[in-house]
C-alpha cells in the first residue's frame, strides 16, 4: 500500500519558528512522523499557500501518476476561507469575498474527488484544524486598523473561528455525498482539554505537537487501511 497527500501548508508540515521569527518546515511532521512509523510509503504533493483551486492544476499535472497510489488524501480550506485583511481593514463595511468562495469551493473539491477517482485512486479527506480566534486576529492584523477588522468581524473575534467551520462542515458534506472518509483532526484537537496548546502563535498553523496528534489520528486509519488488505 502507498499513498499520496494533496494539500496546503499543514499536510507540508510548516510551522511558526518563534525564535527564527519565520515559518519553517517541521521535518517531524504528521506526513513523515507516520511514514516511519508505519513504513507505508507517502508521497507529499502539499504546497504552502495552497488552495483546491492551485490544488486542482497540481493534481492535474500528477493525473498520470495517481493509479500508482492506493489512496489520495485530500487536505483544503484553510487558505480558501481567507480574506484579504488589508482590504478588509481599508473598506470594513463593504462585502469580502474568501480567497475561494465557499461554492466555489465545492465545485474544484468535487473535480479533484472525482479525478481522483477517475485515475484509480481512493481519495480520502482530512478536516481542518480548529482555529485559536484570538491569536488569528492578533496575527492577521499585524499593522492594519484592528478597530476596523473587528468592526467587520461584528465585534466578535469568533466570528472567524464560525467562518473558518464553515468550510469545515463541507469537507463532511462532500465526504457524505461521495460516500468517503474524512480523517476528523479538527474532533481530535476539540477533544484536548486545551486544542489551543497545540496551535503555532499565528493561530492556525499545528505546532510540532500538534502534527504528534494528526499523525496518531493518520496513523490509527492507515492501521486500519492496512489490515482490510
Amino acid at each position: 500500500m502507498n499513498i499520496c497527500v494533496f494539500g496546503d501548508s499543514v499536510a507540508k508540515g510548516v510551522v511558526f519558528d518563534e525564535i527564527k521569527n519565520k515559518y519553517t518546515f517541521l521535518k517531524e511532521n504528521f506526513v513523515n512522523l507516520v511514514q516511519s512509523k508505519t513504513s507505508v510509503p507517502f508521497k507529499n504533493y502539499a504546497k504552502f499557500g495552497c488552495t483546491v483551486t492551485k490544488g486542482s492544476e497540481i493534481l492535474e499535472k500528477q493525473a498520470d501518476r495517481l493509479s500508482a497510489y492506493q489512496y489520495t488524501i485530500l487536505e483544503f480550506g484553510g487558505n480558501d476561507c481567507d480574506l484579504n485583511w488589508a482590504e478588509v481593514a481599508s473598506q470594513p463595511g463593504a462585502s469580502h469575498m474568501a480567497q475561494v468562495p465557499i461554492e466555489h469551493f465545492k465545485e474544484i473539491y468535487e473535480t479533484m474527488i472525482e479525478k481522483t477517482r477517475g485515475a484509480g485512486s481512493h481519495p480520502i479527506l482530512m478536516s481542518l484544524p480548529p482555529l485559536d480566534s484570538d491569536r488569528f486576529f492578533n496575527w492577521i492584523s499585524k499593522g492594519l486598523d484592528r478597530e476596523k477588522i473587528l468592526q467587520f468581524l461584528e465585534n466578535d473575534v469568533d466570528y472567524i473561528f464560525r467562518w473558518h467551520q464553515q468550510y469545515n462542515d463541507m469537507i463532511f458534506r462532500l465526504a457524505d455525498a461521495y460516500q468517503i472518509p474524512v480523517i476528523d483532526i479538527r474532533t481530535d484537537f476539540l477533544k484536548q482539554k486545551d486544542y489551543k496548546s497545540l496551535l503555532c502563535v499565528d493561530g492556525m498553523h499545528p505546532n510540532k505537537e500538534g502534527h504528534r496528534l494528526i499523525a496518531s489520528s493518520l496513523e490509527k486509519y492507515v492501521a486500519a487501511l492496512c489490515q482490510r488488505k
